[in-house]
């Protein structure tokens, strides 16, 4: 979704920053190269480098003669990507950097930007507040224009606690609120969570992306390549990627359903994650936030009650209470 975003934007390349087996990542995304017309390449750190770092590694990349500024997005966060208005805010503003936040109820649990709300002019961070200062957070999408890289050594870096005060402090620095919803979908259950408000705003706007059938119940995504048996119920909030195959009478609810997947005949899958070319066998169950990594087989008739799977595994015993299968 973020490489979207991005290409609707205008962008024309996206680099990932990226520690551990690159190639991996960038073999997954050449169907989007292709498909998006966008050009795709790495950055890869030797050792962790932080939210800044990766950025003065990257800096050849990053810098190419035209002055225009880029965007820097964290991998693991969700939301509608109002990137055009982004680019439109950045340009009105005429400041170094820009940043979304986005508002929460709660703001003690976070960092609050504080910001004038008629220039979106930042003021100051205040990490975790025990009084009320505002309830704005960094929603982990910067727009910057390039010689923001000379305030960022090549180092481990925190471009939020060591790059952005600073900046603030110039009158460098400015937020636009984020419209609409957002998620942070580093962990599994949050990502269930941040499937199911994406596809609301897929209903909302791009209702025609979503799937429609006898077999759909609520917002349902089903990549193009992907094959539905007969008798199947899938929904509500599900994902179901590339090349899957979906078998006769499967029940499919708030779920992901990842690439090269096959769920057999009459299983059933709630509230959990299938990994990449994994299969789940005839009449198992699959439930309460189960992850299994790519390459997972799950025999015929086995029931999952949560836990993590790790990749290159067979389940051929139930699996009663969540635990780590290694």
């Amino acid at each position: 979704m973020q490489i979207e975003a991005l290409k609707d934007a205008g962008v024309t390349e996206v680099v990932l920053a990226i520690n551990y087996q690159p190639e991996v990542m960038l073999n997954f995304l050449r169907d989007f190269e292709t498909k998006l017309n966008i050009k795709i390449t790495c950055s890869q750190e030797t050792e962790p480098m932080g939210t800044g770092g990766p950025l003065a590694l990257a800096r050849d990349k990053l810098i190419d003669g035209s002055g225009e500024p880029f965007f820097v997005l964290n991998s693991d966060v969700i939301c509608e990507f109002p990137l055009k208005q982004m680019i439109s805010f950045h340009k009105q503003h005429k400041g170094e950097a820009s940043i979304m936040v986005t508002k929460v109820d709660e703001p003690s649990k976070y960092g609050v930007v504080v910001l004038d709300e008629d220039t979106g002019l930042v003021q100051r961070f205040v990490e975790k507040p025990k009084t009320f200062v505002g309830n704005k957070i960094n929603a982990g999408i910067y727009l910057l224009n390039p010689s923001t890289l000379d305030r960022i050594e090549l180092r481990p870096t925190s471009i939020e606690k060591e790059v952005f005060p600073s900046m603030a402090a110039e009158e460098q620095l400015f937020a636009m609120v984020l419209p609409g919803f957002w998620m942070d979908i580093g962990q599994p259950k949050d990502y269930i969570t941040g499937l199911r408000l994406y596809l609301d705003f897929l209903r909302r706007i791009f209702s025609e992306k979503l799937a429609a059938g006898n077999y759909v119940l609520g917002n349902v995504i089903v990549e193009e390549t992907a094959r539905i048996g007969e008798g199947c119920l899938i929904g509500p909030d599900v994902s179901i990627g590339q090349g899957c195959v979906i078998e006769d009478g499967v029940r499919l609810s708030r779920c992901t359903i990842m690439r090269g997947s096959r769920i057999k005949k009459h299983a059933c899958i709630s509230g959990s994650i299938v990994g990449w070319h994994s299969t789940v066998g005839q009449w198992a169950r699959v439930d309460n936030m189960t992850i299994l990594g790519e390459d997972v087989h799950v025999s015929d008739e086995i029931y999952t009650n949560g836990g993590v799977v790790l990749p290159h595994k067979e389940i051929k015993s139930s699996i009663l209470k969540p635990e780590i299968v290694m």
